[in-house]
């Protein structure tokens, strides 16, 4: 081989050694960040990982929130109608936040299968809730109750 093509040889495989290294660096970031989003009926099967940074959505069961009276932290069950998790929240909780809302979460499962949240965000008005949550329930068949439920808060009562 003359040492013109020898060269171009060489050339060409840092290149390609430079882009490989590149690609891997960038996966490797994007595996690291990426939240998935679970059920509650996923989560109580045991498909969520544990210790792992993940968003769960559902909605705030009736009765569930239990508010420590020396510090932040709430517990909280959301339901996607066929099973349910209790999520752990320390901090302060959007204001929209109350039962029977659709909510996402995102934080890590500890070994007792309870999500302890860093992050909890509502729906922002009455009419929105989040695609996955939203598909959760229709999975579920509770949409139809949350609207009901909605459209009777809405009105004042009145149907």
């Amino acid at each position: 081989m003359n040492p013109v093509r020898k060269k171009r040889l060489y050339i060409v495989l840092a290149i390609l050694a430079g882009v490989g290294i590149a690609v891997t660096l960038a996966l490797s970031a994007l595996q690291q960040n990426i939240n998935l989003f679970y059920t509650p009926t996923q989560i109580a099967n045991g498909e969520a990982p544990q210790n792992t940074r993940i968003r769960a959505g559902g909605l705030v069961e009736n009765g569930s929130v239990k508010r420590s009276s020396d510090s932040l932290e709430t517990d909280f069950v959301v339901t996607d109608g066929a099973k349910s998790v209790t999520i752990r929240y320390s901090g302060i909780l959007p204001d929209l936040f109350r039962e029977g809302q659709g909510i996402v979460a995102m934080g890590k499962l500890d070994g007792s299968g309870v999500l302890i949240a860093d992050e909890v965000l509502a729906k922002h008005d009455e009419n929105y809730m989040p695609p996955e949550v939203m598909q959760a329930l229709e999975k579920s068949g509770m949409q139809q109750k949350h609207d009901a439920a909605t459209r009777t808060i809405t009105s004042g009562g009145a149907q």
